[in-house]
């Protein structure tokens, strides 16, 4: 079964394996555990920041991050088709008793003055805008990447208006290998980052925060209070530390994959897909032909081996990672041109 679903369905390789079995451990809430701390240091100092911690998920870390940089009853400005609005459960209403206000991009990316329009006035009739998010790369964008020029204008309408700044890093490391600019470059306007290890990067489990230390210290407590605080994690650091290690130069191959697939799905005549538009390791497409349901459509490319999710009504998303070969992509493409061509009449 070739699993185009996402690049969190990646499981571990045997080298990572082994470096999970062979990790030092210890308590992590008494910071005592190694390989947690190494972790930590390696992705503070990657990105360009004082500290760094270790969290259970992706979702944790956006969510420690609003915690810190509100109170209830703040507003949070997202675009309106990220992360933190679709696949989060509405966990910042929940956790952190803000409401975040959805400003529309392209592909996922804000423009300048449409933020700027949505920072509220202070009047005691509007809650207090506190923060902004971004998103890199934008997941519903297709895995668009922020160019980091428009990230550096954002950051100076957030500033003029004493903004804290989130980035909901979750796929940072794509966007690094896609253009060439530095993690700690991308990093560098933003108050706080998270970054996922589970997704494009192939550990089985955990994401990072990094920071200044005095941000760092507080989300320490707060990922107690969210319940996250981990004991002898060593085991998982371990398999965060070889990613970092082994999994960012590699990530080149899993957008030249998407590329070609992206090619071979432009080819066929009941497809839209826009294979100029594919940044990293995800592909967008939409099948134009009516003749079979969404449903119908995901059932008989899983029965021909292909498995993928869809974004809408016969609109559908595929993500190339560790585990899809060049090969595989080749075989994907063919099953979908044998699925989707005889529907042109």
């Amino acid at each position: 079964m070739i699993d185009l679903r996402s690049d969190t369905v990646t499981k571990p390789t045997f080298a990572m394996r082994e470096a999970m079995a062979k990790a030092e451990v210890g308590d992590d809430v008494y910071g005592e555990d190694p390989t947690v701390n190494r972790l930590e240091h390696m992705a503070a100092e990657l990105l360009g920041k004082e500290a760094g911690l270790f969290v259970p998920s992706g979702v944790m870390g956006n969510q420690l991050c609003i915690r810190l940089h509100t109170r209830p009853g703040d507003e949070v400005i997202v675009e309106s088709t990220s992360h933190l609005i679709r696949y989060e459960g509405g966990s910042a209403s929940s956790l952190s008793g803000v409401q975040l206000t959805c400003v529309p991009g392209v592909r996922g990316i804000l423009e300048q003055e449409l933020v700027r329009a949505a920072i509220r006035s202070r009047d005691v009739h509007n809650p207090p805008t506190t923060l902004l998010c971004l998103e890199q790369t934008h997941n519903s964008g297709g895995g668009a990447v922020y160019p980091l020029s428009v990230i550096e204008r954002l950051s100076e309408v957030a500033r003029s208006a004493q903004l804290a700044l989130h980035l909901d890093g979750a796929r940072l490391f794509n966007a690094v290998a896609a253009t060439g600019v530095a993690a700690a470059d991308y990093a560098r306007p933003f108050d706080t980052i998270s970054f996922c290890l589970s997704k494009a990067l192939g550990a089985p489990v955990g994401s990072l925060i990094v920071s200044d230390r005095d941000r760092v210290s507080k989300l320490r407590r707060l990922r107690k209070i969210f319940g996250g605080g981990m004991r002898q994690v060593g085991i998982l650091a371990a398999a965060g530390i070889y990613a970092l290690d082994h999994h960012i130069t590699r990530l080149k191959e899993d957008h030249q994959n998407a590329k070609r697939l992206a090619q071979l799905l432009e080819s066929i005549p009941t497809v839209s897909c826009h294979a100029a538009e594919v940044e990293t390791n995800m592909v967008l497409f939409h099948v134009t032909d009516h003749s079979s349901t969404t449903h119908e459509l995901l059932s008989q490319c899983e029965q021909a081996g292909v498995l993928m999710n869809a974004v809408g009504d016969r609109r559908f998303r595929v993500v190339t990672h560790l585990d899809v070969s060049a090969a595989d992509i080749e075989v994907a493409g063919q099953v979908f041109s044998n699925m989707l061509t005889p529907m042109k009449k």
